[in-house]
């Protein structure tokens, strides 16, 4: 064997999984096709405190290059509802680095340049092809991002509503000021179908301006034109200097399936876990139940089950409820939102407490006291588009 366990692709929920792993005795092999680690990074750039706490990971300040006070959600009208959350406005390069180095400090051997093919299972246990050759281990996972075909290839079905991908495309721009507020700003509506539209201060007078949209195909650059021009309308700035656009996808409301067959494992965006805390959440349960699985001699599909169901008890009922949001999001129009945002309009929404169920159930009985007729906009869901 090259490796207990093979991980392909250096993402997040991927360098997680493997430093877990290596943690915990097991001889790991992390893989990726890049060159140079670090660097052509994905957009995601911005995180909620809350979200790396449920992951059991302290913010670095070496990797961070603005903190926030949390989220301004805009209706198309212009008005807003202030969720106020401690985050951060990501060094994303920094921060790639920071989780290498760490991992790499954990005692992972880090491969680059090395392309996977497939995964093959066989009777001593399961080889990947590369660019490089053939790598044999007991244990693969598979960590290299939505855009990942490897899952396909072995036979899995890894979200539920694949074509349910956001699509992104963000870009940093520089205008005098843009900057310095200490709040996000996401945009719902006909602006980016089916999530939002960012604003994200970092710091003077720089910003990132980005789209996430859903069900309108891959290439989101007409949704993205629009939203950079609405901007500068807003912000009064006809200099906004604009910079290299990424793209990416955001795998919010497709909902995980299979993450599990014998010898195989699938984590982050590769089985449909969204956010950068999260995946890393994810990554971590799934390098956990590798060590097990190798300890115990058992990499059957039964016994990585565990990794299935302790992200089940963990996060099912917030992805499931995150999904109807969005699905009712989408398909509601402008005006619908607009009526909808208003009941919230300068409300304090700090008694939300408790899970994310029982949050949606005390948003449910605020609307229902204030507004009872603003529950109709939820009927949005039932309707066939």
């Amino acid at each position: 064997m090259d490796a207990d366990v093979i991980v392909v692709g250096a993402s997040p929920a991927g360098l997680a999984a493997s430093r877990v792993a290596s943690e915990q005795g097991l001889d790991v092999l992390l893989m990726d096709k890049q060159d140079v680690l670090g660097e052509n990074t994905h957009p995601a750039n911005t995180f909620f405190k809350g979200m790396f706490d449920r992951a059991g990971e302290t913010v670095d300040s070496s990797y961070v290059l603005k903190n926030l006070r949390g989220a301004n959600i805009v209706a198309p009208s212009g008005s807003y509802v202030g969720v106020e959350s401690p985050a951060y406005f990501l060094d994303r390069p920094a921060f790639d680095r920071y989780y290498i180095q760490k991992t790499r400090g954990s005692g992972v051997d880090i491969a680059t340049s090395v392309e996977a093919y497939n995964v093959l299972k066989n009777d001593e246990g399961v080889s990947v092809s590369t660019s490089q050759g053939t790598f044999d281990s007991k244990l693969v996972i598979i960590s290299d991002g939505i855009n990942s075909k490897l899952a396909s290839l072995c036979g899995l079905s890894a979200m539920k509503h694949p074509d349910d991908i956001a699509w992104a495309m963000e870009t940093e721009v520089e205008g005098e000021g843009i900057g310095e507020p200490d709040m996000f700003e996401y945009f719902v509506g006909s602006v980016a179908p089916g999530w939002k539209s960012t604003y994200s201060p970092c710091g003077g007078d720089r910003a990132t301006l980005g789209v996430y949209v859903r069900r309108h195909g891959r290439d989101v650059s007409s949704f993205f034109d629009r939203w950079v021009d609405k901007f500068k309308r807003m912000k009064g700035l006809s200099n906004l200097s604009i910079g290299e656009v990424k793209t990416g996808g955001d795998p919010i409301a497709t909902i995980p399936n299979q993450m599990v067959a014998d010898g195989i494992m699938l984590t982050g965006g590769a089985s449909g876990q969204s956010g950068i805390g999260y995946s890393i959440h994810g990554g971590k349960m799934c390098g956990k139940v590798a060590a097990e699985s190798i300890q115990e001699g058992n990499t059957s599909a039964r016994f990585l089950s565990r990794y299935s169901h302790r992200w089940a008890k963990e996060y099912r009922t917030e992805y499931y409820l995150g999904r109807m949001a969005l699905e009712t999001l989408r398909k509601m129009d402008d005006s619908e939102i607009n009526s909808m945002m208003e009941v919230f309009k300068q409300e304090d929404l700090s008694f939300l407490q408790g899970s994310s169920l029982q949050k949606a159930l005390q948003i449910s009985l605020f609307m229902l006291k204030k507004k009872p007729s603003s529950l109709l906009g939820f009927s949005a869901f039932l309707r066939n588009r």
